[in-house]
Formats: C-alpha cells, structure tokens, sequence
C-alpha cells in the first residue's frame, strides 16, 4: 500500500471514529418528558415557595460597575402559578452594606426592613401599597422571567415554545434551549435525572440593554412527588442578587392572582407644575423630572424609569413648548430607575450629561443592545452622546444659567448630581432629600443623605429659595433645614 493511500485511510478511520465518539443530539421532546416526569412538572398547576438568605439591591450600585449593594432576607417568597401566567413575590429586605441606593422605601443600613408584595399577570405588573395596587409596567419582563425560569416553569416554556435540544459536554444530562418571544431567552442544564441545576438566561432591560442572567438550583427535595430545590442562587448582570435557602414548599396552591382594573387602566400621566418663568417640575407618577426652557432649545433633568415614562414627560415637553427640542437630559445618577429612559433620549436626539465617573459605564451599556425586546432608541437606530460632569458644568444660552453640580461625599452613590438655577434659586436634586407629606413630624433620627445634602448646599455657597426633588412634591428650602434640625 502505497504512502498516500494509507495516509487517506487513516484519516478516514480517525473521521469514523470522531463521527461514533460524538453522541447524536438527543430529542428533545423525550428530554422534556424525562424532565416533567422527575420533577413532577406534568400536573402542577402553581407551587408556592419560601425561604431566607442574602442576595442584592439589582441596578442600585453606589459606584458605577461596581457590584449591587448587598441584602438580607429574613423573607422571600414567590408563588408561581403557571395556569393563570402569574406570580406574587413577598420579600422582607435590609441593608447589609450601608452605600448604594436602594428600591423603593428600602431604609438605610441598620434601620430595619423594607417589606413588599410584588405581583405580575401576563402583561401587567403591579406593587401593593397597603390595600392599593400601584401598577410598574417596567417589571413585566423580569417579573415574567422570574415566573417561566422558575424550576418546573422553565421545563413547561421550554415545551410550549419548542425547544431544541443538545448533550452536555460531559455527557451527564442535557440541555434545552428555546425563546419567550419578546421576553427572555434560555438554555436549561439538566442532570442525568432529568432535574433542572442551572438556567442561562437573557432578559431585556432599560438600563443594560439584553442583560445576562445565571440561575442554579441544587439539593432537591421530595415534597408530595414533586422535586424542588433547597437552594437557590442567582446573578444578574454578572453580580450576585439572591443565595436563598428555602424551607417550606406548597403545590398546587390556589393564587386567586387577578390584575386589578386600576392596574389594567394605567397609563403614564404627566403633572406639569410652573414653578418660574420657563420652568416647569413635571409629577405625575413616583419619579419627577424638570423641563428648563433656554432661549431656543430645552433642558430635561431626569428620564427616570422606563420607555413609557420618559416618552410620556417628552411629549409634555412639547406640549408645553412646541417647537423647541430638548437638547440636553441630564441625569442625576445611574441608579436604573432614575436612567431607565435614557435610551427614549437617545431615540428623541438629546445629549446625554453625566457624571464623569459614570461616563464610561454609560458609553459601554448604551451600546449593548435590547434585541429580545427593542426599545425606543434601537428602533430609531440613533447612538447615545455622553457628556461627563466632573466637579461642575454650566450651561447657559446668555439669557439663562444652569449649572450642574456633583454631590461630594454622598453614601447614596458615586458621581450624584444635582443642577442649580442661580436666578431663579432653584435646586433640582434626587434622593438625597424626598419631602414627607406636608406637616408631616420632625423624623426621630437625621437621615444621612440630608445632612450630605445640607452640607453640599453650603460648601457650595448656593443660594437656594425652593427644591424641586425627583421625587415627592416642591417645598422651600425651610422644609429641608427642619428635617436636620437647622432652625
């Protein structure tokens, strides 16, 4: 046999035996009902489940990039219920870190807990304050994510949606791989059992664009013939959000989950208020905002939340001024839910101004996509410009000053902002000071980001009459020296 035959048989032979060595994908209807059958996935209907353990305040991190500020919970529960595409979640949360900021009415490090009751059916997610719902359409898609990557509710949208199927690497097991079209997609690992240990997923978010999502599940347990996992732990955007250890498990558990009509009827209004001449504080939901008129352009300050927020506090834009572009939006810190319309702003032409520190991390995820879910800028197909604030920054057209400022020292965040109108003694500022109610009680204790606040009006010799705050309602300057203690 000559050299260049048997040079050619050998590579044929080695090809055979690579082809016999790789098992073939397997089905990927026999590897669902493999792993409806172990986890007891067929007839559960909705399973309800609680635990306790730590985890994180998701896109509240005290510097940019950094990782999100870490939590305890003494409770965090969710009941799944697959029939009716819905969910609730009950969490008990403190501060485990005293910088960052925090969601909602999360109080600062050592001053107790902050309870929520958190809902979602189908296409409307809602909060409950006391006995009233508050609908938050910017949670749907996590909130629908949480639900359908649940362990036995990954295994019936991997069904319903087709999934494709494929061998582990190390031959233990198998994985799925499918699309919620518009909400997530995920690659389900199983074992050898047919039990689900970890799900890679990607969700559509405001801030990030399509954010990734790791999810493990171990040490099962056998509750009535259905298998759940002891453990669970989870990272979004590469940094820990939950490592919970759960004690107690419900199948079939009636939800009674309905979205109220409130929630159905919501839609996002705008209540403009003129506080001076070409200046008006924009209320109307749980975030504010602040159209400054310059002589032939606007400023916004704040495109908190979400697309529909912010599209909404844009066309109250020109319904107050027609004509006149916003040019500039300026942004008070990257906390997501006081950035999470900034890429509406893109999508409407404005430049962007941020702090310096922030600018970097802005640069990077206002040019990673929402491709699951395209939001108002990928559909405009416009690029985000980033203006970075160190220190200060004026703006004036000659006929108006603004003057944007960094809050040194906060614990809140790094590279906070506040904007000063000088003539008007106006100052523009988010979370270092939120006003009670009107005549509500002196609080027991100072907070903090008061007393920073206080400090940096005064290092800064600002001449202030009134603040505007991003969140809560207009009040004199008085009102901020009485929660201090300044008389």
């Amino acid at each position: 046999m000559n050299l260049h035959k048997r040079n050619w048989l050998l590579a044929a032979a080695a090809t055979l035996l690579g082809a016999c060595a790789s098992p073939p994908a397997p089905d990927a209807a026999a590897v669902i009902r493999q792993a409806e059958t172990a986890m007891g996935a067929a007839e559960l209907k909705s399973i309800s489940f609680s635990g306790k353990g730590t985890g994180a305040i998701f896109g509240q991190a005290y510097a940019p990039g950094q990782a999100w500020p870490k939590a305890n919970f003494s409770l965090f529960s969710r009941l799944a219920d697959y029939d009716n595409d819905a969910m609730r979640q009950d969490t008990a949360l403190s501060r485990a870190e005293p910088q960052g900021g925090g969601a909602g009415a999360t109080p600062l490090m050592g001053q107790g807990e902050a309870r929520a009751t958190e809902l979602v059916q189908g296409g409307f997610a809602w909060n409950m304050a006391g006995p009233a719902p508050v609908a938050t359409p910017r949670d749907v898609e996590q909130r629908m994510h949480d639900l359908w990557t649940s362990p036995h509710g990954v295994i019936k949208a991997a069904a319903r949606n087709r999934a494709t199927a494929s061998a582990r690497p190390d031959g233990a097991g198998a994985r799925l791989s499918f699309t919620e079209p518009g909400r997530f997609t995920a690659t389900v690992t199983l074992n050898a059992a047919g039990l689900v240990e970890r799900i890679d997923s990607r969700l559509p978010n405001p801030v990030m664009g399509d954010t990734d999502v790791v999810t493990t599940y171990s040490d099962y347990r056998d509750h009535g013939g259905v298998k759940f996992p002891a453990r669970i732990q989870q990272s979004q955007g590469g940094t820990e959000v939950l490592d919970i250890q759960i004690d107690e498990v419900k199948t079939n558990v009636v939800s009674g989950i309905e979205t109220p009509a409130l929630v159905k009827a919501f839609a996002e209004g705008v209540a403009s208020e003129k506080v001076a001449d070409g200046v008006w504080h924009l209320a109307g939901g749980s975030h504010n905002s602040v159209l400054i008129e310059m002589k032939d352009h606007l400023i916004l300050v704040e495109a908190p939340l979400y697309d529909g927020r912010t599209a909404a506090v844009f066309a109250e834009a020109r319904r107050l001024v027609p004509g006149k572009p916003v040019r500039q939006v300026i942004n008070s810190h990257h906390h997501f839910d006081h950035a999470g319309g900034l890429r509406t702003a893109v999508a409407e032409g404005a430049t962007l101004v941020t702090s310096a520190a922030a600018k970097p991390w802005w640069d990077k995820a206002l040019a990673n996509p929402n491709r699951i879910s395209p939001d108002r800028m990928a559909q405009s197909g416009r690029s985000a410009a980033v203006i970075g604030v160190g220190g200060r920054m004026n703006l004036s057209d000659g006929q108006r000053t603004v003057v944007v400022h960094e809050i040194a020292g906060s614990i809140h965040v790094q590279g906070f902002l506040m904007v000063h109108l000088p003539a008007e003694k106006l100052l523009i500022e988010a979370d270092a000071y939120t006003p009670g109610p009107p005549n509500s009680p002196t609080p027991a204790r100072v907070n903090d980001n008061h007393l920073n606040l206080v400090s940096n009006i005064d290092r800064l010799q600002l001449q202030v009459e009134r603040i505007l705050p991003l969140h809560g309602r207009v009040v004199p300057l008085s009102e901020l020296h009485t929660a201090v203690g300044r008389r």
